[in-house]
């Protein structure tokens, strides 16, 4: 029988939402990634335009780009000899939107938002 936590959920349900929510933070870990899902949330578009607005080698893109389809956030399909990616996870665009919201909010209002309710300690600002 699993060990029951605090909140009532069985520790193997537990340990595997924070399995599950530490792979998604470590795919959302890179800059790059986190742009090419900036880059597609309103629109799908090609790797020459994502090269366009992502100022990255091809063959780095092509392989952010990769892990980001292989893990379901991107999906793709082939019109000729283009790829055009779009957002397969609308939750991680919501979630990436807003991290990086909070973040440009601190990183713009420096004093004015009280040390409890950054996201990032002083020391990384």
């Amino acid at each position: 029988m699993p060990q029951v936590t605090h909140a009532g959920e069985p520790e193997l349900d537990q340990d595997r939402v924070f399995e599950t929510a530490a792979e998604l933070f470590a795919i959302l870990a890179t800059p790059v990634r986190l742009k090419i899902i900036s880059a597609v949330c309103q629109d799908e578009k090609n790797v020459s335009e994502l090269l366009e607005l992502i100022d990255t080698t091809q063959p780095n893109m092509s392989q952010h780009l990769g892990t980001l389809y292989r893990s379901g956030i991107l999906a793709k399909r082939r019109e000729g000899t283009q790829i055009y990616y779009r957002l397969q996870s609308e939750r991680v665009a919501t979630l990436c939107r807003a991290v990086c919201t909070q973040v440009a909010i601190e990183l713009d209002e420096v004093d004015d938002i009280d040390s409890s309710d950054r996201l990032l300690p002083s020391s990384q600002r």
